[in-house]
């Protein structure tokens, strides 16, 4: 399995970026899908998660600014507005087999992961 995200670089404060993730290699169905987050010496945090019924979560820090969304040939999505010097992070895409667990927007839940595109806000 593999997941590839991109799209990320440098975005003045206010405005907008979208993230893919292209997921391959793979048969079945990923049912929960999710971005996370690492700000510069801080920890992962979980950012928006999508659940195969479609049903969205996201963090409280990026609620009503970012969309998540995926498409029928498995690319995820995440669709950031207004954006704040604080959404400054290192993006991953995740995803795994099973439905989402609760928010989905724990990191422990997801077995696959990609190697991240770098978001800078200034």
């Amino acid at each position: 399995v593999q997941l590839v995200e991109s799209g990320g670089g440098s975005a003045l404060a206010g405005g907008s970026v979208r993230l893919s993730c292209a997921a391959s290699g793979y048969t079945y169905s990923m049912r929960c899908m999710g971005w996370f987050r690492q700000p510069p010496g801080k920890q992962r945090e979980g950012v928006a998660a999508i659940d195969i019924d479609g049903t969205t979560t996201y963090a409280d820090s990026v609620k009503g600014r970012f969309t998540i969304s995926k498409d029928n040939a498995n690319t995820l999505y995440l669709q950031m507005h207004s954006l704040k010097p604080e959404d400054t992070a290192m993006y991953y895409c995740a995803a795994d087999p099973r439905r989402c667990v609760g928010s989905g927007l724990r990191g422990t839940e997801y077995d696959y992961w990609g190697q991240g595109t770098q978001v800078t806000v200034s």
